[in-house]
């Protein structure tokens, strides 16, 4: 380790003189110091570090100063570019760090020549916006770089041809690739493997160690150091990865690669475009077989019925016949011999997803109004987890501003087997005694009654119209996010944004530039916003964040804590839920300068005896159940 972190910290060191308005904070600074220690002895540490800490400069200091190949991982690509092209330009100028630093994202955030000029070929199927927008991109794809689509401003993140001009890694062809030369996957991953610094997002890095399939594999075991921002969502994420998945938009893009395929270079295979065909609407005809779109339902049962069992027939004997088509063409085209591969994978991958019976997992499916997700989870990740950790020895560093529960972290560690890790928690430094007011209503809508959406949105309406907008109403569920932005937009003027009209960046920015809306939001919405300032003064919670009950996946990991003899609603569904909660409060206050009214609309903090838990894992901010006094707080001057 070189240099004295502490010094890089003080009143006169390096971070004061380089960056304007940059203030010493004892919480940043004890931080700094495990983060140097742990990388030094090679430890596990987790920190959970309160809005305001500083943490993102914590680590990066020791980090940089390690003198060994470090990877930083987030948990969203948001933070990841943040991380990149803003805050460690910053402390790489302040501390005059001389080694290199690169990102590194998963394969579908490139542009993919190949598949762009595959479209191209095919031609005459698309219309109106998404042939305008492939226009742009061929423009884009001589003048970009790194190919980085989030760079790509002429083309909107959410629009319908990105998916259709990058790849994944199950279509990747990979040193087959005719453009393979020009690839700027190939190119991103070069530059990391001879960076010193790497940033990725936990996706990347999870998909890497457990599936092997990114051709990232190279990359981590040169590295000592594996830090892990947002790690509150690691377990999770790592459960997926532990797990198998099969979708429509796997067998979808299947079937379109060997359209592809026929289309432009095995035109003498007509039975190509027949087996494209019948994996295409099979696919589509399993989905309607589900039922209704918008949940989470347990395979096991799903799997019962015939008509469910009949379409999986038919899309099983689909992607058989694919198989025995593509093998009569194995070896006259690099696309078709890519998707002969795939077919095999989707094959055992249906045969082990059928196949319910096989302990310890949850057995789940998803689906919306055309596409679906068949897939098994397991119940713990910690086993799995721990092996991986020690096939890579160094320093495992985790850290989050919502990792405790009741100031303890051990829910966190035991999901990952983190039982020799160290623990630092470091409170905010914000003054929520003054900046902010926690406020739970009297005379409540019961949950879940009828109505209750427009009860509560009456409810309310006058503090949002009080603070002129400037609102966050997350939500627990999709249905009531609907139900409540219908009520509002029929009985108020201020403008009303609702997620999932647009995509979520364009969103936050209409929120900030209107100065005067509302925005109703489920999930996303509930962490990774940062809005400053005046913009946002007031955040709604409809309700307590606990997963739904029949949700299989929480069934499954209820049953498995039961069996084990702990205590499934202490253990499972209570820290989650406070977590969460944690995340969605944590929108309000994000600056010494914020000031701000969280009101939760749940009788059950202030009621039932598991509320203390929610309060005592919350900022400390004076409390009401008066909707006047939160009005009276809004509504004076700072």
């Amino acid at each position: 380790m070189r240099g004295c972190v502490t010094d890089d910290f003080a009143p006169e060191g390096p971070l004061a003189k380089a960056i304007p308005g940059f203030k010493p904070r004892a919480a940043q600074q004890e931080m700094a110091q495990a983060v140097s220690r742990a990388i030094r002895r090679k430890e596990e540490l987790v920190v959970e570090a309160g809005t305001g800490t500083g943490k993102t400069y914590a680590y990066l200091v020791p980090a940089l100063r390690a003198g060994t190949k470090v990877i930083i991982s987030t948990g969203s690509k948001a933070l990841q570019d943040q991380l990149y092209s803003r805050d460690l330009p910053t402390v790489t100028t302040a501390i005059a760090y001389s080694g290199k630093v690169a990102i590194l994202k998963g394969r579908s955030n490139y542009l993919c020549l190949e598949r762009l000029e595959q479209q191209s070929m095919t031609g005459g199927e698309l219309a109106g916006q998404m042939l305008t927008e492939m226009v742009s991109l061929h423009g884009w794809s001589h003048q970009t770089l790194d190919g980085d689509i989030s760079n790509c401003s002429e083309v909107p993140e959410d629009s319908m041809v990105w998916p259709l001009v990058t790849s994944t890694n199950d279509n990747c062809l990979g040193s087959d690739c005719p453009q393979y030369k020009d690839c700027f996957v190939v190119k991103a991953r070069r530059r990391a493997m001879d960076a010193d610094l790497v940033v990725v997002n936990h996706h990347l890095f999870l998909a890497d160690l457990v599936v092997k399939e990114t051709g990232f594999g190279e990359l981590i075991p040169d590295a000592q150091v594996m830090i892990f921002d947002e790690a509150h969502q690691l377990p999770d994420i790592a459960s997926q990865y532990f797990g198998q998945q099969l979708s429509s938009r796997q067998l979808m893009d299947l079937a379109k690669d060997i359209t592809i395929a026929y289309r432009t270079e095995v035109r003498d295979m007509a039975q190509l475009q027949k087996s494209a065909d019948r994996l295409s609407q099979s696919a589509q005809d399993f989905r309607l077989a589900l039922g209704d779109p918008g949940f989470r339902g347990n395979l096991r049962d799903v799997l019962e019925q015939q008509p469910v069992q009949r379409a999986l027939v038919l899309l099983d004997d689909a992607l058989e016949l694919c198989y025995d088509v593509i093998k009569m063409s194995l070896g006259r085209s690099a696309l078709l011999d890519a998707a002969f591969e795939r077919a095999t994978l989707y094959r055992n991958r249906l045969k082990r997803l059928r196949d319910v019976s096989v302990p310890g997992y949850s057995y789940w499916y998803e689906c919306s109004a055309r596409h679906f997700v068949l897939a098994l989870t397991p119940l713990t990740v910690a086993d799995k987890f721990l092996e991986v950790m020690k096939e890579k020895p160094g320093a495992w560093i985790f850290t989050s501003a919502t990792l405790a529960v009741n100031d303890d972290v051990s829910h966190f560690t035991s999901r990952l087997g983190l039982d020799e890790a160290k623990s630092l928690l470091l409170p905010s430094p914000f003054d929520f005694q003054h900046q902010a007011l926690l406020c739970v209503p009297r005379y409540l809508p019961s949950p879940n009654q009828p109505g209750g959406a427009r009860q509560l949105a009456r409810m309310l309406r006058p503090v949002i119209e009080a603070n002129r907008g400037r609102c966050f109403f997350l939500c627990t569920s999709h249905a009531m996010m609907r139900e409540l932005a219908e009520e509002f937009r029929a009985t108020m003027t201020l403008p009303v944004l609702v997620q999932g009209e647009t995509s979520k960046s364009r969103l936050l920015a209409e929120f900030i530039a209107a100065g005067d809306a509302l925005l109703v939001a489920t999930g996303s919405f509930w962490e990774g916003v940062d809005v400053r300032g005046d913009a946002l003064s007031c955040v709604i919670i409809d309700k307590l964040p606990f997963t739904a009950p029949d949700d299989p996946l929480l069934k499954a990991r209820i049953d498995d804590c039961r069996l084990r003899g702990g205590d499934p609603f202490n253990d499972v569904q209570l820290p989650e839920a406070v977590i969460t909660l944690k995340q969605g409060v944590g929108r309000l206050i994000r600056d010494t300068s914020d000031r701000g009214v969280v009101i939760i609309c749940d009788n059950r903090l202030v009621m039932r005896p598991y509320g203390g838990v929610f309060l005592n894992s919350l900022p400390p901010a004076p409390r009401t159940r008066d909707l006047q006094q939160a009005i009276r707080f809004l509504k004076q001057a700072p």
